[in-house]
Order: structure tokens, then C-alpha cells, then sequence
């Protein structure tokens, strides 16, 4: 990765994660088609949707049935991490329009959000509209086709889980965080790994008192929280 912000960089920089992107797709289109969701459903949740994680628990809440009212709030849930994500990417791109920032933030996922951190460390903090962009459009472009491929896959598999595809988002994340432990040398390998720490012990207590989802909330904020005090300790 070169401290270049233009869209053919991004485009550069964005391949090594593509393949991430299609191990999960294509095992969430086999899941999803598994679950009895049809072709239009699965490219409308992707590129509608377009939430991974959010993705898998939405087949499963509709196979069992569960209220659209319950549906919602779930995938919020899960994905209010994004407003933390979009607040924190939104620092480099304060000399943007309101539209160019409402497209940079409807597009960010979890990888390219993680892709934009790791850039911001080789470019002295700086993001371009254009490099971000082509991250953008390049992730949501090969996971939808990813998701369609794997549902078209999915006739062909009656039981996904004897190959660990219900275990790909999973292993994506733990390549996500050891890809921002190695590459950011700002916040330094022991600040990060107490933040992760407490984020783990808030979540497991969290877990005694609400749903894995807002416990899942209550520990990323309490995490950022933490993380601020601990750099100013530093």
C-alpha cells in the first residue's frame, strides 16, 4: 500500500480484501439459499441491505418466522457500529460535500472502513473522496455478485455447515483485527490489545443483562470511551 489517494489506488488497494469478500458472499448466498430464500431476495438483501453480518441473521430470523418489527431492530443493532465507523471516517473528509459524505458512509463496511485506517497511516492522516470511492464501489460490486454466485451454488449443498461456511464472517473478522493490530503503529500493539480486552469483559458482563446485540453496542461505545482515556494517559 503507497501513500497514493487516487481512485486507481484505491482500486489497487481494495483487491487484497475482494478475496474476503467472495468467501463470505458465496457463503452467505449457499446459507441463504439453504433457508429457502429466493435469488431476488438474496441480491436484495446485498445490495439493498448490503450488511453482512446483519445478512445471516436476517435469513435466519425469517426462517424462523420472527415479526419485521424484530427483523429491524436487529439489523440495527447489529449495524450501529457503522455510525461510529462513518463519525471517525468522517474526520478526513470534512473538506467534502454533505452528498459526497452520505455516499462515502452508505457504502463503508467493516473492511473497507478498516482499508481507510490502515491508508490514513501512510498518507499522515489523509483520505480522498476518490480513493475511498473506489474502495466503496469495488467491495459492494463483489459482494453482491458474490451473495447471487452462492445461492446459485447453494442448490447444490444441502448441509453448509459440514463445510465451516457458517464460520466464514468470523474468520474475515479475526483477519480484519490482526490486519489493525500489525499495521497501525500510532496507537501501538498494548493500547490496542487493552481496548480489545475490555471490550471482551464488557461484552461478556453485558451479556447477563440485554441481547448480544446491544451488548454488542454497549461494549464498542464503552470501548471508544476507554481507548480516548487510555491515549490521554499516554
Amino acid at each position: 500500500m503507497t501513500p497514493e489517494l487516487s481512485f486507481r489506488a484505491g482500486l489497487k488497494d481494495v483487491l487484497p480484501t475482494v478475496f474476503g469478500y467472495i468467501g463470505v458472499g458465496l457463503a452467505f448466498g449457499i446459507v441463504a439459499n439453504t433457508s429457502h430464500l429466493s435469488l431476488l431476495m438474496v441480491a436484495g438483501l446485498s445490495f439493498i441491505v448490503y450488511a453482512g453480518s446483519a445478512q445471516f441473521i436476517i435469513a435466519s430470523m425469517l426462517v424462523a418466522h420472527d415479526p419485521l418489527s424484530a427483523i429491524m431492530l436487529s439489523t440495527f443493532l447489529v449495524n450501529s457500529r457503522m455510525i461510529l465507523m462513518s463519525t471517525s471516517l468522517a474526520q478526513a473528509f470534512r473538506h467534502e460535500s454533505l452528498t459526497k459524505n452520505l455516499l462515502i458512509g452508505s457504502l463503508v463496511t467493516d473492511e473497507t472502513f478498516a482499508l481507510a485506517m490502515n491508508k490514513r497511516n501512510r498518507t499522515e492522516g489523509h483520505l480522498s473522496f476518490a480513493w475511498q470511492s473506489a474502495a466503496n464501489v469495488v467491495a459492494y460490486l463483489v459482494w453482491g455478485v458474490a451473495t447471487i454466485l452462492g445461492a446459485v451454488l447453494g442448490s447444490f449443498i444441502q448441509n453448509p455447515t459440514q463445510f465451516g461456511f457458517d464460520f466464514a464472517l468470523t474468520a474475515m473478522f479475526i483477519g480484519l483485527v490482526y490486519l489493525q493490530l500489525i499495521s497501525d503503529k500510532h496507537l501501538g500493539l498494548t493500547r490496542q490489545l487493552l481496548v480489545m480486552i475490555f471490550v471482551a469483559l464488557i461484552y461478556y458482563i453485558s451479556l447477563r443483562f440485554t441481547s448480544a446485540n446491544l451488548a454488542l453496542l454497549i461494549a464498542t461505545i464503552l470501548g471508544c470511551f476507554f481507548g480516548m482515556e487510555l491515549k490521554k494517559c499516554h
